[in-house]
């Protein structure tokens, strides 16, 4: 079901024109989650508008919604739905905070780690 819910939430981020959307599959790198989908919003009107399609998506699927943060600012909202972690931020945001690259494995197998 993730899977096919991550393709909902993809399309849902669409429709309201997010920006730059990734999902990746972090289920070897992270015990809390299986997906996480990062996309960008133009404004923190559109980041809000943005988490609460994700919000009304998921309970669209019967998907319960653990929580969120960051709605009142629209600066960068997480909505977490247990399986998927969804962000939603600025580009700014995302650029300063880069969870592609923490996420990643790739970027796991080039830190050195110390001896």
């Amino acid at each position: 079901m993730s899977k096919k819910l991550c393709k909902k939430l993809e399309l849902s981020l669409d429709d309201l024109k997010a920006n730059n959307i990734v999902t990746l599959d972090v289920k070897e790198i992270a015990s809390f989650t299986d997906y996480m989908i990062i996309a960008s919003g133009r404004s923190n009107t559109h980041v809000r508008a943005l988490a609460d399609k994700i919000i009304e998506a998921a309970k669209e699927t019967n998907t319960y919604v653990i929580g969120s943060e960051g709605q009142d600012l629209g600066e960068w909202v997480l909505i977490d739905l247990g399986d998927i972690v969804v962000h939603v931020m600025q580009q700014s945001t995302r650029d300063h905070y880069q969870l592609e690259k923490l996420w990643s494995l790739d970027s796991l197998d080039d830190q050195s780690l110390p001896n």
